[in-house]
């Protein structure tokens, strides 16, 4: 009567009941898999810390008793196939039940659906105990309506989780949202913090990988490895996040700098996204940090949102879309990605900063995903389903059920407003205004036209003009339209001749 029980690599939480008591009639199988490293280009960093803690996980669960089959991505028996491996396990272990935890993503929910229907044995999709809402928790919420308004969402967590709240109905502060106090610009002071997470030497790990074929992008950093292999390591990232860093955060959770990659950003999305860390634990720390006074409660509340508020209606609208969200292109663009999303060697500092530590670390921040690399690649016309599959690879926290509706509808709008209210892009000088990226770049943020003018200002304009039929009707473009009117005749062709200018050379830029 053995159960397998199978632990996919977002799954990393030792604190399931699942492994609350040893049975020995259940068999825990974890899995490297080519199925899973191939089905983008993913970050060097990005496979090496799923891999470490796929074997973490698999040592503990050992270590206290439970009976563990961990298939290492060079094992001969491994089919690199999660359906073939796992009818392989069951038929090996003659198994009366196979049990799995609820994946966040659609391809694998439907593998395994597909599995689970031709199997002739017991099957059960238990809960990952991970998030505060159910899959399709926002759905009923936002039950027939085209727009999903995020600030409704988030009061209702805020009311229904007893977060920040003075009693059943009225917030901390009388105040819901803080956000407009959260937008200053960082000159260096306090200074950012320093990295003080626990590094590894996955130097061996590594080589495995490389001569296993798995094709990945950026730097490994494999002998000086900083991301977290266990909820040990994650839960001491967030004791010093909350105890140092979070006091900041809430100033400048928006601001850029060159060569400043974390600036005071958490770096717990990757704890979080593969559940070491819980985020009822983090939206408690953070709340308790503003009750005890260590921090104000603008920081409190702004990341209190990106949790409990954005989080997790991001991933309502990925399962209420899914499948085919991934297709929407409402703009029709077509556009290749530029050969520097994979070098980082751009003229353009603000992408040239953003993609190189992309590149260099696995991360980036919200405004540098949102601002700098997606708003360019809106306004240039990139192909929205080519930039998903980057946007998928490079980031150490990217799993489709956030990645996708942050991109295709957050950052491109491809949905045509399904998520978004309006466009998110900009001219140089939003990003000069939160940033220092405009100073010493080879382009003048001031101008529109000629050699050294700044390809977002022309781009930027061209863009409304490309899609006046579609836009000018949006309540929040009103002014954009009202500027473009004033414009001359011979202003306006300007304007079109350099953007097309820019999009017919864009790996030159």
């Amino acid at each position: 009567m053995t159960t397998l029980r199978l632990v996919l690599g977002d799954q990393l939480n030792p604190a399931h009941s699942w492994f609350s008591k040893v049975d020995p009639n259940v068999v825990y199988t974890l899995m490297e898999m080519r199925q899973e490293t191939d089905y983008v280009v993913h970050h060097a960093q990005k496979v090496l810390a799923i891999f470490a803690g796929l074997r973490d996980l698999a040592a503990l669960l050992e270590s206290q008793g439970h009976r563990v089959h961990y298939l290492a991505i060079d094992d001969p028996t491994n089919t690199q196939s999660l359906t073939l491996n796992l009818e392989k396990l069951i038929q090996q272990y003659t198994c009366s039940r196979f049990e799995y935890q609820q994946p966040d993503e659609w391809r694998l929910d439907a593998q395994l659906e597909t599995l689970s229907q031709g199997l002739k044995i017991a099957v059960e999709m238990c809960d990952s105990e991970h998030f505060y809402t159910t899959r399709h928790e926002a759905g009923e919420i936002f039950k027939g309506q085209k727009s999903w308004l995020m600030e409704r969402f988030y009061r209702q967590m805020r009311t229904k989780h007893k977060v920040l709240m003075l009693d059943a109905k009225k917030p901390v502060e009388g105040q819901w949202n803080f956000d407009h106090e959260n937008r200053k610009r960082w000159t260096g002071t306090p200074p950012e913090p320093k990295d003080q997470r626990t590094k590894h030497d996955h130097s061996a790990l590594w080589k495995v990988i490389e001569t296993s074929g798995v094709r990945t992008m950026g730097a490994p950093h494999a002998a000086e490895f900083a991301w977290p292999l266990n909820r040990k390591e994650a839960l001491a990232d967030l004791d010093r996040f909350i105890e140092h860093i979070l006091p900041n955060f809430g100033d400048f959770q928006d601001a850029m700098s060159t060569g400043h990659w974390r600036m005071f950003h958490s770096l717990l999305s990757f704890s979080l996204n593969t559940k070491m860390l819980n985020p009822q634990e983090v939206v408690s720390r953070a709340e308790q940090a503003w009750h005890a006074g260590k921090v104000s409660i603008a920081t409190a509340e702004g990341f209190i949102r990106q949790i409990l508020g954005w989080r997790e209606y991001i991933r309502g609208m990925y399962w209420h879309h899914m499948p085919g969200y991934e297709q929407h292109n409402t703009f029709n663009h077509t556009t290749p990605l530029p050969e520097w999303f994979w070098t980082g060697q751009t003229k353009m500092r603000c992408l040239s900063d953003s993609i190189g530590q992309s590149l260099e670390h696995a991360y980036g921040h919200h405004i540098q995903r949102l601002m700098v690399i997606g708003n360019f690649s809106l306004l240039a016309g990139l192909d929205p389903a080519a930039l998903h599959r980057w946007y998928l690879g490079i980031y150490i926290d990217a799993f489709e059920w956030v990645e996708l509706p942050n991109v295709i509808g957050m950052s491109q709008f491809a949905d045509d407003g399904l998520l978004a209210t309006k466009p998110y892009v900009s001219s140089a000088a939003y990003v000069d205004r939160m940033s220092d990226y405009c100073k010493g770049c080879h382009y003048d943020k001031k101008l529109r036209e000629g050699e050294r003018a700044c390809p977002y200002n022309a781009l930027y304009w061209d863009f409304f003009i490309r899609h006046e039929e579609k836009l000018s009707k949006n309540f929040r473009l009103g002014m954009v339209y009202r500027n473009i009117e004033k414009m001359s005749d011979a202003a306006v062709e300007g304007i079109k001749e350099k953007a097309q200018e820019i999009k017919a050379s864009l790996n030159t830029y």
